[in-house]
């Protein structure tokens, strides 16, 4: 059987909450309660250096660097490529701003997307090869069990360390 995003309706028919994966707090992953969302001036955003260049993220709840449940709201620009990659956990996605376009696969082909607008939602499984495009500046809530990592497919998409004033 191929592996596939799941929609969030497919969530919902099941009886689970659908969460975030990028983007609108408010709505949970599996397992995960509702929560207010915080005002976005209070966040404190840094730098993603787990993603390619060009990302920002904020953390809304837990510690993306321990074991547990986490949630991060991840601004992208117009046009930014998550390359494709899996993580170890599944990665629930909101959007709460922007079109994100998302695919499975071992290579980026915009032609085999699904475009997530505002209030969409869709969950990669632990381990599933997928990759995702930027149509307008895209905000995301992203919920995962940490701690977070990811692997890229192909050695050459992973971020290269950055030096100031991009890495710090």
């Amino acid at each position: 059987m191929a592996a596939q995003l799941i929609p969030a309706k497919a969530h919902q028919s099941l009886g689970i909450l659908a969460g975030v994966v990028a983007a609108s707090i408010g709505v949970a992953a599996p397992g995960v309660h509702a929560q207010s969302p915080p005002e976005e001036k209070s966040l404190k955003w840094s730098v993603a250096t787990l993603l390619p260049p060009g990302a920002l993220y904020a953390v809304i709840s837990g510690d993306p660097t321990a074991p547990g449940e986490c949630t991060m709201q991840i601004s992208m620009p117009d046009r930014y490529r998550f390359p494709p990659h899996s993580s170890p956990s599944d990665e629930h996605v909101l959007v709460k701003e922007g079109t994100l376009l998302v695919g499975l696969g071992d290579r980026i082909d915009p032609t085999k997307t699904k475009a997530l607008g505002v209030g969409d939602s869709s969950t990669a499984p632990a381990g599933v090869h997928h990759f995702s495009i930027t149509k307008g500046r895209t905000m995301l809530l992203v919920t995962f069990m940490g701690p977070y990592t990811v692997t890229y497919i192909h050695a050459e998409d992973a971020p290269k360390p950055r030096g100031f004033p991009f890495g710090y």
